[in-house]
Protein backbone atom coordinates (compact mmCIF):
# COMPACT_ATOMS: atom_id res chain seq x y z
CA UNK A 1 0.00 0.00 0.00
CA UNK A 2 3.10 2.60 0.13
CA UNK A 3 2.56 3.06 3.67
CA UNK A 4 6.35 3.23 5.21
CA UNK A 5 6.84 1.95 8.97
CA UNK A 6 7.63 4.66 11.87
CA UNK A 7 6.19 7.32 9.31
CA UNK A 8 3.21 6.46 8.04
CA UNK A 9 2.36 3.42 10.96
CA UNK A 10 3.80 1.70 13.80
CA UNK A 11 3.79 -1.94 14.91
CA UNK A 12 4.03 -2.20 18.69
CA UNK A 13 4.51 -5.55 20.47
CA UNK A 14 4.41 -6.42 23.95
CA UNK A 15 6.17 -9.64 23.52
CA UNK A 16 9.92 -9.33 23.96
CA UNK A 17 10.67 -11.68 21.14
CA UNK A 18 9.22 -12.19 17.19
CA UNK A 19 6.47 -14.82 17.21
CA UNK A 20 3.54 -13.41 18.73
CA UNK A 21 2.06 -16.21 21.44
CA UNK A 22 3.70 -18.77 19.82
CA UNK A 23 6.73 -18.17 21.46
CA UNK A 24 5.63 -18.58 24.66
CA UNK A 25 3.68 -22.54 24.05
CA UNK A 26 5.25 -25.48 25.97
CA UNK A 27 8.62 -27.35 24.40
CA UNK A 28 6.24 -30.65 23.76
CA UNK A 29 4.31 -28.96 21.14
CA UNK A 30 6.39 -29.36 18.22
CA UNK A 31 6.15 -27.85 15.05
CA UNK A 32 4.35 -31.37 13.37
CA UNK A 33 1.93 -31.14 16.33
CA UNK A 34 0.12 -28.15 15.27
CA UNK A 35 -2.79 -27.60 13.32
CA UNK A 36 -1.10 -26.02 10.69
CA UNK A 37 0.31 -22.62 10.16
CA UNK A 38 -0.33 -20.68 7.21
CA UNK A 39 2.26 -18.24 5.58
CA UNK A 40 2.45 -14.33 5.78
CA UNK A 41 1.85 -12.88 2.77
CA UNK A 42 4.78 -13.30 0.57
CA UNK A 43 7.36 -15.25 2.17
CA UNK A 44 6.51 -18.87 2.95
CA UNK A 45 7.98 -21.06 5.62
CA UNK A 46 9.52 -24.37 4.34
CA UNK A 47 11.61 -27.03 5.56
CA UNK A 48 10.63 -26.72 9.20
CA UNK A 49 11.51 -29.53 11.58
CA UNK A 50 8.16 -31.64 12.55
CA UNK A 51 10.89 -32.32 15.65
CA UNK A 52 11.31 -28.80 16.98
CA UNK A 53 9.14 -27.06 19.42
CA UNK A 54 6.97 -24.76 17.30
CA UNK A 55 8.01 -21.82 19.75
CA UNK A 56 11.38 -22.31 17.93
CA UNK A 57 10.13 -22.89 14.29
CA UNK A 58 7.63 -19.60 14.11
CA UNK A 59 9.69 -17.49 16.63
CA UNK A 60 12.50 -17.97 13.61
CA UNK A 61 9.82 -17.52 11.00
CA UNK A 62 8.14 -14.83 12.25
CA UNK A 63 11.93 -13.28 12.84
CA UNK A 64 13.00 -13.65 9.00
CA UNK A 65 9.35 -12.10 8.28
CA UNK A 66 10.16 -8.86 10.22
CA UNK A 67 13.74 -8.17 9.07
CA UNK A 68 12.94 -9.38 5.58
CA UNK A 69 10.16 -6.69 5.18
CA UNK A 70 11.25 -4.29 7.59
CA UNK A 71 8.66 -3.87 9.78
CA UNK A 72 10.85 -1.90 12.43
CA UNK A 73 8.34 -3.37 15.55
CA UNK A 74 9.14 -1.56 18.65
CA UNK A 75 9.23 -4.24 21.63
CA UNK A 76 8.76 -4.59 24.03
CA UNK A 77 5.76 -2.07 24.05
CA UNK A 78 3.20 -1.80 26.58
CA UNK A 79 -0.39 -0.48 25.32
CA UNK A 80 -1.99 0.78 28.43
CA UNK A 81 -4.69 2.34 26.84
CA UNK A 82 -6.23 3.78 23.58
CA UNK A 83 -9.29 6.84 24.24
CA UNK A 84 -10.57 9.36 22.28
CA UNK A 85 -8.14 12.49 21.32
CA UNK A 86 -8.60 15.95 19.56
CA UNK A 87 -9.22 15.97 16.18
CA UNK A 88 -10.97 12.93 15.82
CA UNK A 89 -7.67 10.68 16.35
CA UNK A 90 -6.95 8.03 18.72
CA UNK A 91 -4.56 8.27 21.71
CA UNK A 92 -2.70 5.41 22.27
CA UNK A 93 -1.17 5.22 25.49
CA UNK A 94 1.79 3.27 25.74
CA UNK A 95 5.68 2.40 27.59
CA UNK A 96 7.25 4.81 25.17
CA UNK A 97 5.08 7.62 24.80
CA UNK A 98 1.57 8.48 23.58
CA UNK A 99 0.55 8.12 19.63
CA UNK A 100 -2.45 10.08 18.37
CA UNK A 101 -3.61 8.02 15.43
CA UNK A 102 -6.21 7.78 12.30
CA UNK A 103 -6.76 4.83 13.04
CA UNK A 104 -5.46 1.93 15.07
CA UNK A 105 -5.59 -2.20 14.04
CA UNK A 106 -5.68 -4.46 17.36
CA UNK A 107 -4.12 -7.61 17.04
CA UNK A 108 -3.69 -8.60 20.48
CA UNK A 109 -4.87 -11.99 20.27
CA UNK A 110 -6.16 -13.98 23.55
CA UNK A 111 -2.62 -15.76 24.97
CA UNK A 112 -2.63 -12.63 27.59
CA UNK A 113 -6.17 -12.69 29.20
CA UNK A 114 -6.26 -16.86 30.24
CA UNK A 115 -9.34 -18.04 31.52
CA UNK A 116 -10.28 -19.26 34.78
CA UNK A 117 -12.60 -20.37 35.82
CA UNK A 118 -14.12 -20.71 39.56
CA UNK A 119 -15.40 -23.02 41.74
CA UNK A 120 -16.47 -23.35 45.74
CA UNK A 121 -13.41 -24.78 47.25
CA UNK A 122 -10.98 -23.20 44.89
CA UNK A 123 -9.43 -21.65 47.56
CA UNK A 124 -8.65 -24.94 49.75
CA UNK A 125 -7.01 -27.11 47.54
CA UNK A 126 -3.74 -28.15 49.10
CA UNK A 127 -2.26 -28.95 45.66
CA UNK A 128 -0.86 -27.25 42.39
CA UNK A 129 -3.22 -25.49 39.85
CA UNK A 130 -2.03 -24.25 36.62
CA UNK A 131 -3.34 -22.81 33.42
CA UNK A 132 -2.45 -24.08 29.89
CA UNK A 133 -0.73 -20.81 29.59
CA UNK A 134 1.57 -22.09 32.24
CA UNK A 135 1.96 -25.17 31.21
CA UNK A 136 5.93 -26.92 31.19
CA UNK A 137 5.21 -30.29 29.37
CA UNK A 138 4.71 -33.66 30.73
CA UNK A 139 8.18 -34.13 32.68
CA UNK A 140 6.59 -31.96 35.39
CA UNK A 141 3.42 -34.17 36.30
CA UNK A 142 5.40 -37.33 36.68
CA UNK A 143 3.93 -39.80 39.15
CA UNK A 144 1.06 -37.19 40.43
CA UNK A 145 -2.37 -37.51 40.30
CA UNK A 146 -3.39 -35.14 37.87
CA UNK A 147 -7.49 -33.90 37.16
CA UNK A 148 -7.44 -32.29 33.36
CA UNK A 149 -9.92 -29.20 32.89
CA UNK A 150 -10.74 -28.67 29.44
CA UNK A 151 -12.50 -30.29 26.08
CA UNK A 152 -10.66 -28.30 23.64
CA UNK A 153 -7.12 -29.44 21.93
CA UNK A 154 -4.77 -28.07 24.34
CA UNK A 155 -6.52 -30.47 26.90
CA UNK A 156 -6.18 -33.12 25.25
CA UNK A 157 -2.62 -32.77 23.91
CA UNK A 158 -1.76 -32.05 27.46
CA UNK A 159 -4.22 -35.23 29.03
CA UNK A 160 -2.10 -37.19 26.60
CA UNK A 161 1.27 -36.46 27.34
CA UNK A 162 0.45 -36.33 31.31
CA UNK A 163 -0.71 -39.79 31.05
CA UNK A 164 2.43 -41.76 29.70
CA UNK A 165 4.65 -40.16 33.38
CA UNK A 166 1.31 -39.59 35.75
CA UNK A 167 0.43 -41.82 38.37
CA UNK A 168 -3.13 -41.07 36.98
CA UNK A 169 -5.23 -38.58 35.40
CA UNK A 170 -9.10 -37.55 34.81
CA UNK A 171 -9.98 -35.52 32.24
CA UNK A 172 -13.20 -33.06 33.37
CA UNK A 173 -14.90 -31.12 30.97
CA UNK A 174 -18.31 -28.72 30.92
CA UNK A 175 -19.74 -30.58 27.78
CA UNK A 176 -19.30 -33.85 26.24
CA UNK A 177 -16.47 -33.56 23.52
CA UNK A 178 -17.34 -34.04 19.74
CA UNK A 179 -14.72 -35.76 17.58
CA UNK A 180 -14.80 -35.13 14.11
CA UNK A 181 -14.10 -37.76 11.82
CA UNK A 182 -12.70 -37.37 8.11
CA UNK A 183 -11.58 -34.41 6.39
CA UNK A 184 -12.14 -31.00 7.29
CA UNK A 185 -11.80 -28.70 3.93
CA UNK A 186 -12.61 -25.22 2.74
CA UNK A 187 -15.94 -25.44 2.86
CA UNK A 188 -16.29 -26.92 6.35
CA UNK A 189 -14.10 -23.87 7.16
CA UNK A 190 -16.28 -21.35 5.56
CA UNK A 191 -19.40 -22.55 7.61
CA UNK A 192 -17.25 -22.68 11.15
CA UNK A 193 -16.30 -19.35 10.30
CA UNK A 194 -19.80 -18.19 9.40
CA UNK A 195 -21.33 -19.23 12.79
CA UNK A 196 -18.41 -17.52 15.09
CA UNK A 197 -18.77 -13.97 12.61
CA UNK A 198 -22.51 -14.46 13.36
CA UNK A 199 -21.71 -14.11 17.04
CA UNK A 200 -19.45 -10.57 16.66
CA UNK A 201 -21.72 -9.19 14.52
CA UNK A 202 -24.30 -9.43 17.11
CA UNK A 203 -21.71 -7.84 19.68
CA UNK A 204 -21.39 -11.64 21.47
CA UNK A 205 -18.09 -12.73 22.83
CA UNK A 206 -16.41 -15.70 20.49
CA UNK A 207 -16.68 -18.85 21.24
CA UNK A 208 -13.36 -21.22 21.18
CA UNK A 209 -12.80 -22.89 17.74
CA UNK A 210 -13.53 -26.46 19.21
CA UNK A 211 -17.00 -25.11 19.80
CA UNK A 212 -17.71 -25.11 16.04
CA UNK A 213 -15.43 -27.26 14.58
CA UNK A 214 -15.00 -30.20 16.70
CA UNK A 215 -11.84 -31.67 17.57
CA UNK A 216 -10.47 -33.51 14.73
CA UNK A 217 -9.89 -37.63 15.21
CA UNK A 218 -6.19 -38.82 14.28
CA UNK A 219 -4.42 -41.89 14.89
CA UNK A 220 -3.39 -40.62 18.65
CA UNK A 221 -6.95 -39.82 19.81
CA UNK A 222 -7.73 -43.09 18.45
CA UNK A 223 -5.27 -45.15 20.62
CA UNK A 224 -5.84 -43.10 23.62
CA UNK A 225 -9.34 -43.70 23.29
CA UNK A 226 -8.93 -47.50 23.43
CA UNK A 227 -6.51 -47.32 26.48
CA UNK A 228 -9.34 -45.50 28.36
CA UNK A 229 -7.30 -41.60 28.64
CA UNK A 230 -9.67 -40.11 27.23
CA UNK A 231 -12.53 -41.20 29.29
CA UNK A 232 -14.37 -37.60 30.28
CA UNK A 233 -16.39 -37.27 33.34
CA UNK A 234 -18.65 -34.26 33.51
CA UNK A 235 -17.61 -31.25 35.25
CA UNK A 236 -16.78 -31.58 39.30
CA UNK A 237 -19.14 -29.68 41.66
CA UNK A 238 -16.54 -28.31 44.15
CA UNK A 239 -12.87 -28.70 44.47
CA UNK A 240 -11.67 -30.30 48.36
CA UNK A 241 -8.15 -29.95 49.68
CA UNK A 242 -7.86 -33.47 48.48
CA UNK A 243 -9.03 -33.32 45.07
CA UNK A 244 -12.31 -32.56 43.71
CA UNK A 245 -15.80 -33.83 44.01
CA UNK A 246 -19.41 -33.79 42.76
CA UNK A 247 -22.69 -33.83 44.41
CA UNK A 248 -23.63 -37.17 43.87
CA UNK A 249 -20.96 -38.62 45.97
CA UNK A 250 -17.87 -39.26 43.84
CA UNK A 251 -14.78 -37.63 44.52
CA UNK A 252 -11.28 -37.84 42.70
CA UNK A 253 -7.80 -37.30 45.00
CA UNK A 254 -5.31 -35.29 43.12
CA UNK A 255 -2.18 -33.61 43.42
CA UNK A 256 -2.50 -31.60 40.34
CA UNK A 257 -5.29 -29.38 38.55
CA UNK A 258 -4.31 -27.97 35.48
CA UNK A 259 -7.05 -25.66 33.80
CA UNK A 260 -6.82 -25.55 29.94
CA UNK A 261 -9.91 -23.37 30.27
CA UNK A 262 -9.05 -21.27 26.91
CA UNK A 263 -8.46 -18.07 26.77
CA UNK A 264 -10.53 -14.63 26.57
CA UNK A 265 -9.55 -11.76 23.99
CA UNK A 266 -7.13 -9.08 25.57
CA UNK A 267 -9.08 -6.13 24.66
CA UNK A 268 -8.89 -4.38 28.07
CA UNK A 269 -6.98 -1.36 26.41
CA UNK A 270 -9.97 -0.39 24.54
CA UNK A 271 -12.13 0.00 27.54
CA UNK A 272 -12.35 3.59 27.06
CA UNK A 273 -13.85 3.76 23.75
CA UNK A 274 -16.81 1.90 24.85
CA UNK A 275 -16.72 -0.03 21.78
CA UNK A 276 -18.63 -3.38 24.00
CA UNK A 277 -22.45 -4.17 23.26
CA UNK A 278 -24.81 -5.52 26.13
CA UNK A 279 -24.03 -9.20 25.17
CA UNK A 280 -20.65 -8.28 25.92
CA UNK A 281 -18.15 -8.52 23.05
CA UNK A 282 -17.26 -6.26 20.44
CA UNK A 283 -19.18 -6.00 17.67
CA UNK A 284 -17.66 -6.56 14.37
CA UNK A 285 -18.56 -5.97 10.80
CA UNK A 286 -15.48 -7.65 8.66
CA UNK A 287 -12.82 -6.30 10.76
CA UNK A 288 -14.46 -2.98 11.89
CA UNK A 289 -15.72 -2.29 14.99
CA UNK A 290 -19.06 -1.10 14.75
CA UNK A 291 -18.92 1.30 17.21
CA UNK A 292 -15.96 3.09 15.63
CA UNK A 293 -14.82 3.09 12.21
CA UNK A 294 -11.10 3.97 12.96
CA UNK A 295 -10.97 0.52 14.84
CA UNK A 296 -10.25 -2.75 13.47
CA UNK A 297 -9.84 -6.06 15.59
CA UNK A 298 -7.76 -8.75 13.45
CA UNK A 299 -7.29 -12.12 15.08
CA UNK A 300 -11.09 -11.47 16.99
CA UNK A 301 -13.72 -13.96 16.11
CA UNK A 302 -13.56 -15.15 12.86
CA UNK A 303 -9.88 -14.02 12.03
CA UNK A 304 -8.50 -15.60 14.89
CA UNK A 305 -6.54 -18.38 13.07
CA UNK A 306 -3.31 -17.26 10.84
CA UNK A 307 -5.09 -17.62 7.45
CA UNK A 308 -8.18 -15.81 9.15
CA UNK A 309 -5.44 -12.88 10.38
CA UNK A 310 -4.11 -12.72 6.47
CA UNK A 311 -7.09 -12.04 4.74
CA UNK A 312 -8.35 -9.81 7.77
CA UNK A 313 -5.56 -7.59 7.78
CA UNK A 314 -5.54 -7.06 4.50
CA UNK A 315 -9.45 -6.12 4.20
CA UNK A 316 -8.29 -3.95 7.28
CA UNK A 317 -5.70 -1.91 5.62
CA UNK A 318 -7.66 -0.95 2.69
CA UNK A 319 -10.70 0.21 4.89
CA UNK A 320 -8.28 2.30 7.19
CA UNK A 321 -6.89 3.70 3.66
CA UNK A 322 -10.43 4.31 2.76
CA UNK A 323 -11.14 5.84 5.64
CA UNK A 324 -7.52 8.09 5.83
CA UNK A 325 -8.71 9.75 2.06
CA UNK A 326 -11.83 10.71 3.01
CA UNK A 327 -10.14 13.09 5.69
CA UNK A 328 -10.37 13.05 9.81
CA UNK A 329 -13.54 11.72 11.23
CA UNK A 330 -15.59 13.82 13.66
CA UNK A 331 -14.25 14.30 17.16
CA UNK A 332 -13.38 16.88 19.42
CA UNK A 333 -11.74 20.14 17.73
CA UNK A 334 -11.40 22.19 21.28
CA UNK A 335 -8.84 20.95 22.68
CA UNK A 336 -5.47 21.32 21.80
CA UNK A 337 -3.57 18.79 19.61
CA UNK A 338 -2.59 15.61 21.83
CA UNK A 339 1.01 14.71 21.73
CA UNK A 340 2.26 12.37 19.13
CA UNK A 341 4.70 9.88 19.54
CA UNK A 342 8.14 9.38 18.35
CA UNK A 343 7.02 7.78 15.26
CA UNK A 344 4.51 8.25 12.79
CA UNK A 345 0.43 8.81 13.54
CA UNK A 346 -1.29 7.40 10.91
CA UNK A 347 -1.95 3.52 12.15
CA UNK A 348 -0.66 2.31 15.41
CA UNK A 349 -0.54 -1.36 15.70
CA UNK A 350 -0.86 -2.87 19.01
CA UNK A 351 0.04 -6.80 18.94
Amino acid sequence: MGLRPDVDFVVLDHAPEPGGAWQFRWPSLTYGKVHGMHALPGMELTGADDGRPSSEVIGEYFTRYEDAFGLRVHRPVHVGAVREGAGGRLLVETSEGTYAARALINATGTWDRPFWPRYPGQETFRGRQLHTAQYPGPEAFAGQRVVVVGGGASGTQHLMEIAEVAAGTTWVTRRPPVFREGPFGEVQGRAAVALVEERVRKGLPPRSVVSVTGLPMNDAIRRARERGILDRLPMFDRITPEGVAWDDGRTVEADVILWATGFRAAIDHLAPLKLREPGGGIAVEGTRAVRDERVHLVGYGPSASTIGANRAGRAAVHEIERLLHQGPPAGPSDDPQPPVGPAGDLAAVPG
